[in-house]
């Protein structure tokens, strides 16, 4: 069996694997072993692709391999991989392996947690290895459906009024990212030749410029709905602040990253022209969204509502990097996937664990924690450090590479929105600050804290793996801006040479 299927069979096997489980130990037991199976074969597609490209294979996507689905309408399970994919499917794999030990307490209905939590990352793996359209589409809504139960059944708080609104919102996005993929099927052959939902295939044909600007905002927006584009984040607080803690780790960490991929792979690369030319408006939309977020986050006072707001900014640096069209924004945002899917897994796991002793989310409940958890507080400041961008962990890497491809743009107009959404590193220092002096500093304001255990063992596998993730982007950044500067030439040759005449009609 090929090597990319594998990402979609081992975490299959898993599931059928927890249905004839007899207890709560062995279910634990084999995600654990299925989900560290998929984090060794993760590990094995990167030496593999490494391997391939040293021994001269330069072709855009690796491990290809297509069979026929629906022959009438040409419909067919491909998949294919490159750098960026590459990388894609290495985060997701780290987030699930972690999720699976974050959640290692869960008691209330483990098997079915455990079996929609793993069919929501095979969505996940489906979706990043597929080079079909429809098939895409199909592992995206397998991802997305998962949440309604892992939020409604599981969740905290409002969480059937949570796990509702972002349902709807969702396949709201869905059904209109749908209409700009059908789009993108009836304009795959414009000499008449046969269709396809093959995205190299389509690559190659010149979609009219006028059906592109119908088609790119419809499938932009679906898209970036799941990617918290605004003003359609709203789905995206209620949903972190309500789901149990490894859905929150997979939902910011890896679920928001199909809808900024997705725009990407899809909406800029197979149209262009319409990118290029209506690129400046979503500019506008990331922009509110980075600064909005932050200052979200500053008025909260619940800890998975101030992760929450500040993943909404967060995500729009990724489509903020995405939408400067050039190829070190582009990288940035890349980077800034994998780093803030990491540290937001982080900052979730850490979340969970701490209302796990304390039961309250509150901060203002809260202080002195570092003298009961020192493990965990100082796993905390770490995570906070990221985000906020320290020098020598992940986020400073993406977000300087970012703002960096954006000042390239020499106009006026990118440059006022680079200014305005570099503000938002000054807002993140403000509410990351002022939680960790409020959180883990000064007295112990209940007694009850005294008697707090600090991290188990299962606990401390999955916060050691994602403080190793972090710092390894921080202190060796080359290894992954080379895995998808690989990558992304042939796209951005691809884009830029399509745009060259719309960038100069939107310069001031």
């Amino acid at each position: 069996m090929d090597i990319l299927t594998l990402f979609v069979v081992i975490p299959t096997l898993t599931v059928f694997a927890i249905m004839f489980a007899k207890n709560l130990e062995q279910t634990r037991m084999i995600s654990a072993v299925g989900m560290t199976a998929q984090l060794i074969n993760a590990v094995r597609l990167i030496i593999a692709y490494y391997d391939e490209r040293n021994a001269g294979n330069t072709a855009d996507f690796l491990f290809q391999k297509t069979y026929v689905w629906f022959d009438s309408l040409n419909i067919e399970y491909a998949i294919g991989i490159d750098g960026i994919g590459v990388a894609m499917i290495a985060l997701t794999a780290v987030i699930i392996f972690t999720g699976v030990f974050a959640s290692w307490t869960m008691e209330d209905l483990p098997k079915e947690f455990f079996i929609s939590l793993i069919i929501l990352a095979t969505g996940v793996f489906g979706f990043f290895i597929s080079l079909d359209l429809f098939t895409m589409f199909l592992f995206y809504e397998v991802a997305v459906i998962p949440m309604y139960l892992l939020i409604g059944i599981w969740g905290s708080g409002p969480k059937e009024y949570s796990a509702m609104k972002l349902t709807l919102m969702l396949m709201g996005g869905s059904a209109v990212l749908m209409v700009g993929l059908i789009g993108l099927y009836f304009y795959s052959a414009p000499d008449g030749g046969e269709l396809t939902f093959n995205v190299i295939e389509i690559a190659k044909v010149h979609m009219p410029i006028e059906a592109q600007r119908f088609f790119f905002p419809l499938t932009f927006v679906g898209f970036g709905v799941l990617g918290a584009l605004f003003p359609f984040h709203t789905w995206s607080p209620d949903g972190h602040a309500s789901a149990p803690t490894a859905v929150s780790m997979l939902h910011a960490g890896v679920l928001m990253k199909l809808g900024s991929y997705g725009a990407f792979r899809v909406a800029m690369y197979l149209m262009p022209e319409a990118a290029n030319e209506m690129s400046w408006f979503f500019l506008i939309l990331v922009t509110v969204s980075v600064v909005y977020g932050a200052f979200g986050a500053v008025m909260q006072k619940d800890l998975k509502y101030i992760n929450a707001y500040s993943s909404v900014s967060h995500c729009g640096l990724i489509l903020f990097g995405l939408l400067m069209l050039n190829k070190t924004a582009i990288d940035g945002a890349i980077i800034q996937m994998i780093s803030h899917g990491i540290m937001t897994a982080l900052f979730f796991a850490l979340i969970g664990m701490i209302y796990g002793r304390t039961h309250t989310r509150l901060i203002h409940e809260m202080g002195g924690l570092l003298k009961v958890m020192p493990f965990l507080s100082a796993a905390y400041v770490i995570a906070g450090l990221a985000s906020l961008g320290l020098p020598g962990l992940s986020g400073f890497v993406a977000e300087m590479t970012i703002f960096v491809g954006a000042f390239q743009q020499n106009d006026l107009f990118h440059r006022v929105a680079t200014v305005i959404a570099a503000s938002s590193i000054v807002i993140t220092a403000v509410y990351i600050l002022r939680v960790v002096g409020i959180l883990l500093q000064g007295p112990i304001k209940n007694d009850k804290y005294f008697k707090l255990s600090d991290a188990t063992w299962f606990e401390r596998v999955a916060v050691i793996t994602l403080i190793v993730g972090i710092a390894g982007i921080g202190m060796f950044p080359y290894f992954l801006s080379d895995l998808i500067m690989d990558s992304l030439h042939p796209i951005m040759d691809h884009i830029i040479e399509a745009g060259k005449p719309a960038l100069s009609q939107v310069s001031l």
